[in-house]
C-alpha cells in the first residue's frame, strides 16, 4: 500500500506526455485529485482526459515554469480549484543539446537552465509556502542520473540536474523540521516518446542505451511514477533530501 489518503491533492508539472503523464495517472489510481499542467494544452488536456475516463478527477490548468506569474497563477489554481496542495511532483524539463561543451549555443544554455533549473525553483518556491500553511506536503521533483556524475555530449543539460540535486537537498534540509519533505528522482534513459524519435533518426541508440544499463533494458514511465508515489507516500516518512537513482543499476558500476 501506497498510504496515500484518497481525496488528497497533487500537482504534475510536464504531465502531458512520459513520465508526467505516467505519475499524473498513478496518483489518480491512488484516488487523489490531479491538477495536470504542461506548456502544451492539448497533451495536457489529453491527460485528464485520461484521468477522467478510469473515473479520476483532474484539472488543466496550462503553465511555461519559466515565469514566475504563471507558476504563482498554477499554485493557486490548484488551491482555488481543491482547496489545498499535499503532494508536488514538478516534472517540466527539457533536453536540447547534442554537442561537446564548446560547441554550445547560450540560447540552449539558457532554455534548459530556465527549464530544468529556474522552473523547479519556481514551483518549490510557491508550494512550499501553501505546504506551510497547511503543516504538511511532500515534493518530489525530476533531476537524472545526469544529476549525479558526468554526461558527455550534453554538458548544460548534466549542469542543470545537479543544479535540481542542490535545490533539493538544500530546501529539504530548510524545511526539514516543517512537515514539508523534498526529494528528487533520478531516472537513466526511459521509454518515451522523446527517446523513441532520437531512436528514429539512429536505430543504434536504443541498442546502446539498453546496454548501458546492467539490468540490460532501458526504463519505463511507470517505473519512475513507483518511485514518485513511494517517496510522496508515508512509507517514506522519515526520508527527505534525497536524490533517488531509478536507473537499472546504471550508477552502480
Amino acid at each position: 500500500m501506497s498510504q496515500l489518503l484518497s481525496g488528497q491533492v497533487a500537482l504534475v508539472t510536464g504531465a502531458g506526455a512520459g513520465i508526467g503523464r505516467a505519475t499524473a495517472l498513478a496518483f489518480a489510481r491512488e484516488g487523489l485529485k490531479v491538477v495536470v499542467s504542461d506548456v502544451d494544452s492539448a497533451s495536457g488536456e489529453e491527460t485528464v482526459g485520461l484521468i477522467r475516463a478510469a473515473g479520476g478527477e483532474a484539472t488543466f490548468i496550462c503553465c511555461n515554469v519559466t515565469s514566475d506569474a504563471e507558476v504563482k497563477a498554477l499554485v493557486d489554481g490548484t488551491v482555488a480549484a481543491y482547496g489545498r496542495l499535499d503532494y508536488a511532483f514538478n516534472n517540466a524539463g527539457i533536453e536540447i543539446e547534442k554537442g561537446r561543451l564548446a560547441d554550445g549555443q547560450e540560447r540552449e544554455f539558457d532554455a534548459i537552465m530556465g527549464v530544468n533549473v529556474k522552473g523547479v525553483w519556481l514551483c518549490m518556491k510557491h508550494q512550499i509556502p501553501v505546504m506551510l500553511a497547511q503543516g504538511s506536503g511532500s515534493i518530489v521533483n525530476t533531476a537524472s542520473i545526469a544529476g549525479l556524475g558526468a554526461a558527455p555530449k550534453m554538458s548544460i543539460y548534466s549542469a542543470s540536474k545537479h543544479a535540481v540535486v542542490g535545490l533539493t537537498k538544500s530546501a529539504a534540509i530548510e524545511y526539514a523540521k516543517s512537515n514539508v519533505r523534498i526529494n528528487a528522482v533520478c531516472p537513466a534513459v526511459i521509454d518515451t516518446d522523446m527517446f523513441r524519435r532520437a531512436c528514429t533518426s539512429d536505430p543504434k541508440k536504443a541498442e546502446f542505451a539498453a546496454a548501458m544499463h546492467p539490468v540490460g533494458r532501458i526504463g519505463r514511465v511507470e517505473e519512475i511514477a513507483a518511485a514518485v508515489i513511494y517517496l510522496c507516500s508515508d512509507n517514506a516518512a522519515f526520508t527527505t533530501g534525497l536524490a533517488l537513482p531509478v536507473d537499472g543499476g546504471a550508477t552502480a558500476i
